[in-house]
């Protein structure tokens, strides 16, 4: 007969709160990585030079849970300026070896170090002139042996509760390969800006690679009036240009002040008669200029910083070029 809802639940809450066994996981495999760190020796500074040597590419390999944690890692190193791809193992003995010169370098996981299927492709690897990396749990496994370079992710225990389950095991794997990358990427002088050529339709790489002049407005599309203008005047410059504010230029077209949509209603609020004054009477003096060539991530810490919405371009010579609002910046998804 089946249990019943209750019967269930009274089975379920006799069992390690789910809290209480997700804390262990966490626990284990924290604890298994800081052990990893304290194993680090001159084998992973070997693997660290052999890749930043390496004249072809990453070639990474891994059966099961391990392939997941390779195609992980190969993409990692790909993001950051190593140029890396995963190779099934399988499939490499049915041609993809074809696919591994001289050049390369070839990470190979797998826990036990007993994979036949990379062990089926080991030796004509070794052959070919490429160097192996292998990162297993069992140092004196056949791949750790073979290999050119062994790094040792052995852990003392599995989170999973029956001690089956590739969990912390595939944790320790992928927290060795990041390590890889990590120095790697340091030692090639790696930067922001280069990371983000390689993620250009990411936000991160929208953040970094957006200058001022490709999300700014230009020409007639910039509100624009000069300080004698009648208040009136420069309220329809603001409303046909639709940007919220209008720039206050001198004769030389250098910025002197800017006028906002919030300053037109502090205005009427403070009973200003607006057929009577001229704008550079109510202009804000010293308006907030960037310039061109100036990152769009720059103008948004600059706004939030200064608590405006809008910014000023200008050029070399200080004069104005163009302007963008909060909302450029929004269509450019720069924020």
């Amino acid at each position: 007969m089946a249990p019943t809802l209750l019967q269930s639940t009274d089975l379920r809450e006799s069992k390690t709160s789910i809290l209480e066994l997700a804390r262990q996981v966490l626990s284990i495999e924290a604890k298994e990585i800081q052990t990893l760190a304290t194993r680090l020796d001159e084998q992973f500074e070997a693997a660290v030079k052999l890749i930043l040597n390496c004249k072809g590419r990453i070639v990474v390999t891994g059966m099961g849970k391990s392939g997941h944690i390779g195609g992980k890692i190969a993409a990692t190193l790909a993001s950051t300026g190593t140029p890396a791809f995963f190779m099934h193992p399988a499939e490499a003995s049915h041609g993809d070896l074809g696919m591994i010169t001289q050049d390369d370098v070839v990470i190979a996981l797998s826990n036990s170090g007993e994979s036949d299927e990379i062990l089926n492709i080991l030796p004509t690897i070794i052959r070919l002139g490429a160097k192996v990396i292998s990162i297993t749990g069992a140092s004196n496994s056949t791949l750790a042996r073979e290999a050119h370079i062994h790094l040792n992710a052995e852990v003392a225990q599995e989170a999973c509760p029956l001690g089956l389950s590739p969990t912390a095991s595939s944790t320790a794997a992928l927290a060795l390969g990041d390590a890889l990358a990590v120095c790697v990427l340091e030692q090639r002088d790696f930067t922001a800006a280069d990371f983000a050529r390689s993620h250009p339709g990411g936000k991160l790489g929208r953040r970094l690679l957006t200058r001022i002049k490709d999300i700014m407005r230009t020409g007639a599309q910039v509100p624009t009036v000069k300080p004698d203008v009648p208040l009136n005047s420069a309220i329809a410059e603001m409303t046909n240009k639709g940007m919220g504010f209008t720039a206050i230029v001198d004769s030389q077209f250098h910025p002197i002040g800017i006028f906002t949509d919030g300053d037109l209603r502090r205005a009427f609020t403070d009973g200003l008669d607006a057929s009577k004054a001229c704008i550079g009477d109510v202009m804000h003096s010293n308006p907030h200029t960037i310039q061109s060539q100036q990152l769009a991530v720059e103008a948004v810490e600059l706004m939030e910083d200064k608590k405006v919405n809008a910014l000023l371009v200008t050029n070399t010579e200080g004069m104005l070029i163009g302007a963008f609002n909060i909302n450029d910046l929004l269509r450019a998804k720069v924020i």
